[in-house]
């Protein structure tokens, strides 16, 4: 076997014996699967004298919670000035706010590097500490903190 039918059978041996979901240097690798362990119930609010989905978080989502993780997605601005940023499990045209996903398909982003710039459905990487959010309207359900985004 030369060296490169080794590493991609090395390759294809990590792939197919490391859980989905697994402790990995740099954080916990996240699936946007594990993110939909969530429920939503209609609750009225009155501040803002509306009616307003809040989320149930699941066991899976629970344990994730203050933890350090990892997940893949797209970036998509929030803001005129593309300074806010979420993730979503689906490209903009298809996201929650543009599409037919659910709120469970988005993670708020706060940014380590407050400067940093993105194109709108450039796939990434965000590694933060994870916060479930299932009170705070002006919020979405899942928040990452100081997060690091990388290829």
């Amino acid at each position: 076997m030369n060296a490169l039918s080794f590493k991609i059978f090395a390759g294809f041996l990590y792939a197919a014996i490391w859980p989905a979901d697994a402790a990995l240097p740099g954080g916990i690798l996240v699936t946007w699967k594990t993110l939909a362990d969530v429920k939503y119930r209609q609750r009225f609010n009155e501040a803002y004298d509306l009616y307003f989905m809040y989320p149930t978080f699941g066991p899976k989502v629970k344990s994730l919670e203050g933890k350090l993780i990892r997940i893949k997605g797209y970036m998509i601005p929030v803001d005129e000035y593309g300074r806010r940023y979420v993730l979503s499990a689906k490209p903009m045209a298809q996201c929650f706010f543009c599409g037919g996903a659910g709120p469970e398909s988005l993670i708020e982003l706060q940014l380590k590097k407050k400067d940093q710039r993105f194109k709108t459905d450039e796939i990434r990487t965000a590694t933060g500490l994870l916060r479930l959010n299932g009170t705070d309207i002006d919020h979405l359900s899942y928040i990452l903190t100081d997060v690091e985004v990388s290829d």
